[in-house]
């Protein structure tokens, strides 16, 4: 081991490529939380999102860009004038903002997606490159497909951005193609055929398509990258992002043999993890590396034996390093403020007075219901205060009548934010089923149930449980989530979100087309 450390850029995509994953979109103030948590998680960068791909994604960058301290913020573009300036405009208020320019150089990528020769490819990303510089010291240039592009093209590619004023380029395996030995070969060509290579920051980005994201980042680090772009819990598009916890864990744990730093507080991976899968209502798997559940379980008689002489038998890593404690402490409705606040934050959460005392209220409604709360019920409890009412239909009162010999009937009261209030009734098969056709008929928002799921999240028999609802509308898959020891409530809860969600989407649409035609409106009428 070198006495030389050196310093691995955390680049986290989550908000952008993590977010593109099917049924993970984020509504703005859910952006926030997740900005703010991978803050102070100590990410260098948070790629924001694609400021030109909406008007709802270019309005959450600069909200994120204006709130967010701490990482470089960093919004993607296309190689075009349009794509730069809005970036540009979106980023401009951050302190340290990074423009992030791509544009696809593989052979299958040139002839069927963009029907570009290699000449024009390599002009265009230039231009790209020399574009962002107007608005931004800081640009990064992507080279998407790279793993599948022709090793001499790609070095004339990476040679010309760097010459064009590109500060990182990133190389990405982009459909989760290549292997470790064969992404270390290529890292090392560029660095040994790319004139002026040692003047920028070689970054790395894989997809998990293959199950190696995480190991062929590794290997490029090893390689010489100096960043690796990647996920909280691995999400992203098709199977997934390279996972930040265990990139992170695996240089931290791997010290030795890295013998590279990052600026992670690695306390923050299991309260950031469970925060973005409660957001996204992707539940984490059970033998999930770093954060799931089993991680750090040991069930098999001789692994227990060999835990009570000395944990390292069986554990590379303790839970506390990734913020993860065990307490058999087990509060009750006797238990005080003190007890719980003490219970939060061992549980790796901050919560200011005002969060604190709505998770108070919630934790002594909850400890009426039940006898003993365990860690997943306080934990579920901080995450729904976190979460919020989305709006604008709020649930005041379900009321289910469930005979084995007849249908279930359901009746609904719900009030919404423009003053209405509404009671509906509906049968179905089954009280859940019921009570979601009522709410339903409610709203006059009819979806596809494509997906429902019920978990339990503690211990005991008068557990909590939690309801994900995975819908489909107008061709966009939208999902929700809540927690109650009554499954009824929970899943009526979960579908009621998803109702909320669709209802917001739709303003949103509206909006940006009313804004759209005035803008024409005013074209024409200075014309």
């Amino acid at each position: 081991m070198s006495a030389k450390r050196d310093r691995v850029m955390i680049f986290d995509t989550t908000l952008r490529d993590g977010e593109q994953s099917p049924g993970c979109s984020m509504a703005q103030p859910e952006k926030l939380r997740v900005a703010r948590a991978l803050a102070e998680l100590g990410v260098d960068v948070i790629e924001a999102g694609f400021p030109a791909a909406s008007r709802g994604d270019w309005e959450s960058v600069n909200a994120v860009a204006r709130e967010v301290q701490g990482p470089i913020i960093c919004g993607l573009a296309r190689c075009n004038r349009g794509d730069i300036e809005l970036a540009a405009k979106a980023l401009k208020i951050a302190p340290r903002h990074r423009i992030h320019v791509f544009l696809a150089t593989s052979a299958i990528h040139r002839q069927y997606k963009l029907n570009m020769a290699q000449e024009e490819i390599i002009k265009a990303a230039v231009e790209g490159v020399k574009i962002a510089r107007e608005f931004c010291e800081d640009v990064e240039f992507s080279p998407e497909d790279a793993s599948r592009t022709e090793l001499d093209f790609l070095t004339q590619v990476v040679e010309a951005v760097i010459e064009a004023g590109a500060t990182t380029v990133n190389i990405p395996d982009t459909v989760g193609y290549t292997v470790p030995d064969e992404f270390a070969e290529l890292f090392r060509y560029l660095r040994q055929n790319v004139r002026g290579i040692e003047k920028v920051r070689l970054s790395v980005h894989c997809h998990d398509d293959l199950g190696m994201a995480v190991a062929n980042s590794l290997t490029a680090v090893v390689a010489g990258a100096r960043q690796i772009e990647c996920t909280i819990n691995g999400i992203g598009e098709r199977a997934g992002n390279c996972s930040l916890e265990e990139v992170v864990m695996a240089l931290k744990t791997r010290d030795a043999f890295f013998n590279l730093d990052t600026g992670i507080n690695t306390t923050r991976l299991y309260p950031t993890s469970r925060m973005l899968s409660n957001i996204v209502a992707v539940p984490i798997p059970r033998n999930k590396a770093i954060v799931g559940e089993n991680a750090f379980a040991h069930e098999s008689g001789i692994h227990q034996h060999g835990m009570l002489k000395h944990h390292s038998t069986y554990e590379i890593m303790r839970p506390q390093d990734v913020g993860l404690t065990r307490s058999a402490l087990v509060l009750g409705k006797h238990s005080g403020r003190h007890a719980l606040r003490e219970r939060v934050r061992e549980l790796g959460f901050e919560l200011d007075e005002v969060e604190f005392a709505r998770v108070f209220e919630e934790f002594k409604a909850l400890a009426d219901k039940k006898k003993e709360l365990y860690d997943g019920d306080i934990e579920a409890l901080v995450l729904q205060a976190e979460h919020g009412a989305i709006g604008p239909w709020t649930l005041v009162n379900l009321r289910t009548v469930s005979d084995g010999n007849k249908p279930a009937e359901a009746t609904v009261r719900l009030t919404h934010s423009d003053g209405r209030e509404i009671e509906m009734r509906a049968n179905g098969d089954g009280p859940v089923d019921a009570a979601l056709k009522a709410i339903e008929r409610a709203t006059g928002v009819q979806v596809v149930l494509r997906k429902f799921e019920v978990r339990s999240v503690s211990a005991g028999e008068d557990a909590q449980g939690e309801a994900l609802v995975y819908v489909e509308y107008n061709q966009r898959t939208y999902r929700g989530s809540s927690v109650s020891t009554n499954i009824v409530e929970s899943a009526t809860q979960a579908f009621l979100e998803v109702i909320n969600r669709i209802e917001l989407a739709q303003a949103n649409l509206t909006r940006s087309r009313d804004e759209r035609t005035g803008a024409a409106r005013s074209a024409q009428a200075a014309l």
